[in-house]
């Protein structure tokens, strides 16, 4: 098959304020050519919109009919990220038709993981037909729901990207990266064997921690978790969680982990406290892998902070490198991967797997929308 060029779209849990639009060649099992990317800032309106959409998402549950507030924040959403898209194209004078396909992950609202007496269900606001017309490109969208239907976790889905990147970096054995989102991804890969899950939070909780206290969006660089005290009997219990010792495939929504595990603690030291478990449930999961990681590579918003990092180093007992050092676009990773993902779903090709998202067999997914 013939690479194209395809552009990936993703917005994190953390409600960060920026899409992220990366530009890769691919045929959707080798990755040729990276290029272009950049983080594009929302309408300052939207944020709110997303917000309360999320809070009402928590109270829905998916029990009875959506939220209305829903399709509001879906045609806002769609809009400017097709909007995002075209001023894309336009500064590095590109046309529509130059590009094969758009992946459009969209806003995820609500995850909700299967279990033995229920399939799981997932809610991601996005229209990917208003987009087609909009940027005027075929676009690739709605990646979870066949997964989830067919009984699968639905999540992480970037693992044959992982795989992809690390087979480019000529890595043939037990090497493994870790997404630092709102929630924790790790890929694990020895050459042949891939496995994936989510690890448990990452920085949902502290970024929400440092909201309610009226301290901005994050921890920037970890600086305030720098001058807490970890309160190690509380984190000893939060690591008990049955989550973290559950054998994969598993997932989890952004609301499984939550600020409140800091509750009473001084805002330095629930701050502290809350990277730590982050840490440590990096820790739990790989003691879950066929075999310790030789190198963990991280990627994702969390790598920025440096505290988080050293107690990545310090309570997983591993030594991670950071995308960058092995050559890789670290803010940019989860875009590139809806634009192979695209690829991959326009194709037929597979992109969940048994030992990824717990489908039975690998299965192809996503919808196809084509411009009017």
């Amino acid at each position: 098959m013939d690479a194209i060029w395809a552009i990936g779209l993703m917005t994190g849990t953390v409600l960060d304020g920026n899409i992220d639009i990366a530009l890769i060649r691919t045929d959707g099992v080798e990755i040729q050519e990276f290029g272009p990317w950049t983080l594009a800032p929302y309408p300052v309106a939207l944020g709110p919109i997303l917000r309360e959409a999320m809070e009402k998402a928590r109270d829905w549950a998916f029990e009875g009919p959506e939220p209305a507030i829903f399709a509001q924040a879906e045609d806002a959403l769609t809009r400017a990220q097709s909007a995002a898209v075209i001023a894309f194209l336009a500064d590095y004078n590109l046309s529509p038709k130059d590009i094969g396909v758009v992946g459009f992950h969209g806003q995820t609202m609500l995850h909700r993981a299967p279990t033995a007496s229920r399939v799981g269900q997932t809610r991601q606001l996005g229209d990917g037909k208003l987009m087609a017309d909009l940027v005027g490109a075929t676009v690739a969208y709605d990646f979870r729901s066949a997964d989830m239907k067919a009984g699968g976790q639905g999540a992480p889905l970037a693992a044959s990207y992982h795989v992809a990147l690390m087979r480019r970096l000529g890595q043939q054995a037990n090497a493994a990266v870790l997404n630092l989102g709102g929630v924790s991804n790790i890929t694990w890969w020895n050459g042949d064997t891939m496995v994936a899950f989510d690890t448990g939070p990452a920085n949902a909780p502290l970024n929400d921690w440092m909201r309610r206290h009226g301290l901005g969006d994050m921890d920037r660089d970890g600086a305030l978790a720098a001058t807490g005290t970890v309160d190690e009997e509380r984190l000893g219990r939060l690591l008990q969680h049955p989550y973290l010792s559950a054998p994969s495939p598993k997932s989890l929504d952004r609301n499984d982990f939550t600020a409140t595990m800091a509750d009473g603690l001084s805002v330095a030291d629930g701050a502290a406290t809350l990277t730590a478990f982050t840490a440590g449930a990096v820790g739990k999961a790989l003691d879950l892998l066929p075999q310790r990681p030789n190198q963990l590579i991280l990627c994702g918003g969390g790598r920025r902070n440096p505290t988080l990092v050293a107690a990545i180093r310090q309570r997983a007992g591993v030594e991670p490198v950071l995308a960058e050092a092995v050559g890789w676009r670290g803010d940019a990773v989860e875009a590139e991967c809806f634009a192979f993902l695209a690829v991959r779903a326009l194709r037929g090709l597979p992109i969940s797997f048994p030992l990824t998202t717990g489908v039975k067999t690998p299965m192809t997914g996503g919808r196809i929308a084509q411009p009017a």
